[in-house]
């Protein structure tokens, strides 16, 4: 198909741009034309700039999953205070005592739980047990509350 004439209102080229239609040429020395330009040291000072920003976004991440775990651990030595605590022959300490024992072999996901301790408190139909302390810092002074509470009923004997 013949190209049209050109009119008095289609536009000529940009002096720095290829005529033409777009493609593989036409990008291509669009490419060498921008290298030709004088910015090859452009990319170590982009690099520079952004670097910063994409570790703290990194360490940032990494800081929330750590954070996520510990609440997942918190919430297991208090789920795990409550399975001990609501039997029928459990002592009045059981439940704290197997939160303890959890917390003390899953790690250091979740610090400063020994301050407050898990708390468990029963009454004639419910067990309740909390779970307090800190997440693991990543990030140097950077650290976050986590407190979780399980909840279950208490075994009984009842008249049927």
């Amino acid at each position: 198909m013949p190209r049209p004439a050109r009119t008095v209102r289609s536009r000529p080229a940009h002096a720095g741009r290829p005529a033409g239609p777009p493609g593989p040429g036409r990008i291509a020395a669009a490419l060498r034309a921008r290298l030709a330009e004088g910015e090859r040291g452009a990319n170590p000072v982009e690099l520079a700039v952004v670097m910063p920003v994409i570790l703290v976004m990194l360490f940032g991440s990494i800081q929330v999953a750590v954070w996520f775990v510990a609440r997942s651990t918190a919430l297991n030595a208090a789920q795990t205070a409550v399975n001990a605590q609501r039997t029928i022959d459990a002592g009045p300490d059981a439940g704290r005592e197997r939160a303890i024992s959890f917390l003390r072999q899953s790690g250091d996901w979740l610090v400063d739980w020994e301050q407050t301790g898990p708390t468990c408190v029963e009454t004639a139909t419910a067990v309740t047990c909390t779970v307090q302390g800190r997440s693991l810092s990543v990030i140097p002074g950077v650290s976050f509350e986590v407190t979780q509470t399980a909840h279950g009923p208490a075994e009984r004997w009842t008249t049927g």
